[in-house]
């Protein structure tokens, strides 16, 4: 797009970091626009606060496998002649949405623990074919992913796919204590799309051919039984426990990607989940709250909830007394007096 340097590109007020890097690495602005977390809607005050002069854009981010109504978007965006971007990331549920046919891009991933994972990969849609054809020329001038490079990590990623079995999790944890680390950020940074440095180098690439391949066979053969067993298990622990707090408990549609909910001690909590079986978790996502930057933009309700967010455990393969066990567990759950009071 070759924006002006000091463009302003408004954002969800939570995001990955990684968003926030790229656009400031180009000489951009991040002024985050603050959520309603029950809907996970961008505010409309926040909006209308945000916007100036310098705005070229606005980037929407569905989170945690809530889909938003784009509508308001759309017609904000065109009224401030911004683009429209679409961040799919989370919300991916199949072949049932492709993007709001307004948005000027909408962008899937299939990274290590998106819905549908090839090991990585995403899919854009271009509203203006001219923008779509840039775009593809740019990208034909990157060097191809090896296929030595991806091999490694689906061998990786395997093996980390042992853990779920109980008895090998609970080993590896062990293991972890003797060793005097912290098993939850050990995978954490494992499945992270892009770990350590040089970003800019591991995101320009081409795709390898058995990444195309493994994308294409995951799309075409993705059941949507898998998403419904999902919501299944989510509104299970939700009804279980009908007090838990969850961002986006209220959103209009939700696929349940990830189990965020709300705990005044979630670090506490997280320990006490691990001692009774649970692998809960505080960096199950790499999602941030963008801070203001030089007084633009708000994200207050963002920032305080994620401050207090976690992440439960929560696959198909879930029994019905594991959920009921797990609904006991956070009913039973009393943080310590230093942490301000019970859940």
């Amino acid at each position: 797009l070759a924006l002006p340097k000091g463009s302003e590109i408004l954002l969800s007020a939570i995001t990955i970091g990684d968003m926030v890097r790229i656009i400031e690495h180009h000489g951009l602005v991040a002024v985050p626009v603050d959520l309603d977390m029950t809907t996970l809607k961008l505010k409309s005050e926040s909006l209308q606060h945000s916007v100036s002069p310098r705005s070229r854009a606005l980037l929407v981010a569905h989170l945690f496998g809530s889909r938003l109504d784009m509508t308001p978007y759309a017609a904000f965006a065109h009224e401030h002649d911004l683009l429209l971007l679409e961040d799919c990331a989370q919300t991916f549920t199949g072949d049932d949405y492709r993007g709001y046919p307004e948005s000027d891009v909408s962008l899937f991933s299939f990274g290590t623990i998106k819905t549908a994972t090839a090991m990585g990969g995403a899919l854009l849609r271009f509203k203006d074919k001219a923008l779509a054809h840039k775009i593809s020329t740019l990208q034909s001038a990157y060097p191809l992913q090896s296929r030595f490079s991806f091999g490694k990590k689906l061998l990786k990623n395997s093996l980390l796919q042992l853990l779920t079995a109980p008895l090998l999790f609970t080993a590896f944890v062990w293991l972890c204590k003797l060793a005097g680390t912290n098993h939850d950020k050990i995978i954490s940074s494992s499945v992270r799309g892009f770990p350590g440095g040089e970003l800019f180098t591991k995101i320009r690439q081409q795709p390898s051919y058995p990444l195309l391949t493994l994308l294409k066979r995951r799309i075409s053969r993705y059941s949507q039984r898998h998403i419904e067993e999902r919501i299944a298990i989510a509104k299970g622990v939700a009804d279980s426990f009908p007090s838990l707090e969850q961002p986006g408990q209220h959103a209009d549609h939700h696929s349940h990607w990830v189990m965020p909910i709300l705990s005044v001690a979630p670090d506490e909590l997280v320990q006490y989940l691990w001692r009774h079986g649970f692998d809960a978790s505080r960096s199950a996502s790499s999602l941030i709250a963008v801070p203001p930057c030089d007084g633009k933009g708000t994200s207050g309700e963002a920032a305080s909830t994620m401050q207090h967010v976690l992440y439960l455990p929560m696959h198909p393969a879930m029994k019905s007394n594991e959920i009921n066990r797990l609904a006991t567990a956070l009913a039973d759950f009393n943080p310590s007096e230093k942490n301000g009071g019970g859940e």
